[in-house]
């Protein structure tokens, strides 16, 4: 009989069977505002995010996928120029011309269609995938959960929390800019998608995250890496790690963290790694006494924070401690956010920085776009350092998160920008999520979240 830990039995990826179903002119739209050359590649070379895509991992371990529908909808009269490309990459190009005076395609109706006769077919398929963010999508996506089959998501531009929370996975617009444009030249060796390994190289600055083992939790790093609390390397596996199960227990945690998009529960990644090695617990976790030693032992590339309650884990590579869930809904002085925010917060995923931060973020962006042409990676990291130089906790991920606001609202980041420009762009953009979340604002809620997202940058327009 196989062992439950049997490494045979692990090293076997599963096997998806999928549908994909492409909202094109709603993908690529939003694309090209946040990057024009992930757009073109979307469009250009959909064989090669496509490939991207039959491989990953997710908490219950690597999975592989095979696309045995694969459809595509767009609008020819507008984009017909991209139809070859999805016919050579395999897809059925379904045209959708605009069948009303206001341009509206039919895509979205075609679309529903065909997935509905995807459940029903002979064929069971494991996994439907809905490349857009139209959160109109979010009754299909509650039909085929009530199915029982996996969902995924792929967003071009920000996306309802609605039709976020009812899939179980989403790939965000940066995550598919990256994607998209994977070994391509277009990306930097530190910026990688998700599921992908880590680079080899250094990687940046993130804000200062504590180790479970007590240290700096830094992503490895090559000879000049920093020591972990023994001294010893942090890039090599601890004595904890040294049995088959632990070394599962690892593997399971790496898969939960990096595949997540946002930082993970410290109960749930706990869980992972039970699973993989379920005597971990009766041997007081390889002999470290607890999860979290363990954690800091056996994965101590992953940042690890006790607050906020339950505590979090993360991957350095992608977030710091300002993207934790209401970790910077508090003021300099640790005073509580108003219920308003957390509501905003919870309701919509807008980072929860304090009023200060954001205008120290919202400055920094515009002063970094008169200065340098826009260029999605190279800003955002940028924009980034600038934060930590002024001593603001403003993770990657929510400097990512104002950008594609900021542009998704139409604003043009070019040397005529202000930062009252960018504040006006991102508070309405948040305005514009919290009614897309049916949220009841009074005209007082309105400006107070105006001036708490605005930095009170439009304040001093006012004044």
């Amino acid at each position: 009989m196989t062992s439950a830990l049997d490494p045979s039995r692990l090293d076997t990826p599963r096997r998806l069977r999928t549908a994909m179903f492409v909202d094109f002119d709603n993908v690529y739209i939003g694309l090209r505002r946040l990057d024009p050359d992930a757009a073109e590649a979307f469009a250009t070379d959909p064989g090669h995010w496509l490939a991207e895509l039959e491989s990953g991992s997710d908490a219950d371990g690597d999975f592989s996928r095979r696309f045995l529908v694969r459809a595509c909808y767009l609008n020819p009269s507008v984009f017909s120029r991209f139809r070859p490309n999805f016919t050579r990459a395999g897809f059925q190009v379904v045209d959708c011309p605009s069948l009303t005076q206001q341009g509206k395609s039919s895509a979205d109706i075609n679309l529903v269609l065909d997935a509905v006769d995807a459940l029903d077919a002979d064929t069971r398929y494991d996994e439907f995938v809905i490349v857009s963010a139209d959160a109109d999508f979010t009754p299909l996506v509650q039909r085929c959960r009530a199915a029982d089959r996996r969902v995924t998501i792929i967003t071009a531009s920000p996306a309802a929390s609605a039709y976020r929370a009812v899939a179980d996975t989403v790939i965000t617009a940066d995550d598919l800019a990256e994607l998209v444009t994977a070994g391509r030249g277009a990306a930097e060796p530190s910026d990688v998608a998700p599921a992908a390994e880590p680079s080899p190289v250094a990687p940046e600055p993130e804000p200062a995250a504590t180790s479970a083992a007590g240290s700096a939790a830094v992503a490895p790093e090559p000879a000049t890496s920093g020591t972990g609390s023994r001294g010893g390397r942090r890039d090599e596996p601890s004595p904890a790690t040294g049995s088959a199960g632990s070394l599962a227990a690892r593997r399971a945690v790496l898969q939960r963290v990096r595949s997540a998009d946002r930082p993970v529960p410290t109960g749930a990644v706990a869980q992972a790694a039970q699973k993989a090695d379920p005597t971990l617990p009766s041997t007081r976790w390889a002999g470290t006494g607890g999860f979290l030693p363990w954690l800091g032992e056996a994965v101590p590339e992953l940042g690890v924070s006790a607050r906020p309650s339950p505590g979090y884990v993360w991957d350095p590579k992608r977030f710091g401690e300002a993207d934790l869930p209401g970790a910077a809904a508090e003021g300099p002085a640790g005073t509580d956010a108003s219920a308003l925010q957390r509501q905003v917060v919870a309701v919509t995923d807008t980072p929860g920085l304090s009023r200060d931060n954001y205008r120290v973020l919202l400055t920094a962006l515009a002063d970094d776009v008169r200065a340098h042409p826009f260029e999605r990676t190279a800003t955002a990291r940028r924009v980034r350092d600038a934060c930590q130089a002024a001593g603001a906790a403003v993770g990657r991920s929510t400097v990512n998160t104002v950008i594609s606001g900021v542009l998704y609202v139409g604003l043009e980041l070019d040397d005529t920008v202000t930062a009252v420009d960018v504040a006006e762009a991102w508070a309405d953009n948040v305005v514009g999520l919290c009614r897309g979340a049916r949220m009841e604002l009074t005209e007082a809620d309105e400006i107070a979240i105006d001036d708490w997202v605005g930095g009170g940058l439009l304040d001093d327009l006012e004044d």
